[in-house]
């Protein structure tokens, strides 16, 4: 049982988040659109990999130029998202030089990254990194930089992850660590999938997120079996375009993929807080108002993709 016409309304607010972006790619100048909600707040891009951080990790940690080993990218990719903050990742750049295995000494990143605390906040607030003492310090990046080196001095995860086979696999691997729950698993073996040293199919797994679950309760009146929506609306995202009239503009001939899905689900349900305010839900503000932020960027897709903007 759905919610009034709720899913329509994911698939309206899909397609109408996605011309904003094209609208604000040609123009520059706001408003984008004539929805007074995404007008006044931040949302997430339909497709996950044009979101600013996440073209920041292909331009600078992915794609930079520099030729990495396999291991090393694997490493700079979840060394980056455990913090997900560009300011802090070209911090240590600018005091250490570039990040990589060989670079990694925790004892002089600590110092750095207790330093750079005290004036400017370390972590992304979009998402929160799990912070408890597993490791015994009292600090949240010192148990980090240990799990990072535990990961990837002690049990060697990049080699283990760099062969697998699929997702799951890389998923089980990645959150099987302390501080690492489902969906950061789930965030980093994306994020992996963006570079070359793997090449995982992305139709086969999923993993909801605490948002998504919300906005996937909202839409269907369930508790359970959320994958198998997320699922439901990848496989139906064409038909429903179709069938509402919205004239969605793919990435080329890249649909939009489990994760995009599952953020959308997450998207929508800040939306609803004030489309939908009666539906009763344990948040009910969003936080986060849009500012224009007029720092152009380049967009780039993973070449793997063979996919245009």
């Amino acid at each position: 049982m759905q919610t009034k016409n709720l899913y329509e309304e994911f698939w309206n607010f899909a397609s109408e988040r996605q011309n904003v972006f094209y609208k604000k790619l040609k123009s520059g100048t706001p408003p984008y659109t004539n929805d007074t909600v995404l007008n006044k707040y931040k949302f997430c891009n339909a497709y996950r990999v044009l979101d600013r951080v996440s073209q920041y990790l292909l331009k600078n940690v992915i794609y930079n130029g520099k030729i990495y080993s396999g291991q090393d990218t694997v490493f700079r990719i979840v060394f980056f998202k455990i913090f997900n903050l560009p300011s802090t990742w070209e911090y240590l750049i600018n005091n250490i030089g570039d990040i990589t295995l060989e670079n990694f000494n925790i004892n002089k990143i600590s110092i750095l990254l207790s330093d750079l605390q005290k004036i400017q906040p370390i972590y992304n607030s979009a998402y929160i990194s799990c912070a408890n003492k597993v490791f015994g310090y009292d600090k949240k990046h010192d148990n980090h930089l240990h799990l990072l080196h535990k990961m990837f001095i002690e049990d060697k995860v990049a080699d283990k992850i760099l062969k697998c086979k699929d997702m799951e696999n890389a998923f089980n691997i990645l959150v099987s660590f302390p501080l690492i729950g489902n969906f950061m698993a789930y965030q980093l073996v994306t994020d992996i999938n963006y570079s070359d040293t793997v090449d995982f199919t992305e139709d086969s797994f999923t993993v909801a997120g605490p948002g998504s679950k919300r906005g996937i309760q909202k839409i269907f009146n369930t508790t359970k079996h959320y994958e198998d929506y997320i699922t439901k609306a990848y496989n139906e995202q064409g038909a429903q375009f179709k069938k509402y009239n919205l004239d969605f503009r793919f990435l080329g001939n890249r649909k939009l993929q489990l994760i995009d899905i599952q953020n959308l689900f997450c998207e929508f349900d800040k939306y609803c807080r004030k489309t939908h305010p009666e539906i009763i839900s344990n948040r009910k503000e969003i936080k986060k108002k849009y500012l224009e932020n007029n720092k152009k960027i380049d967009y780039m897709l993973p070449p793997k993709w063979n996919a245009t903007i």
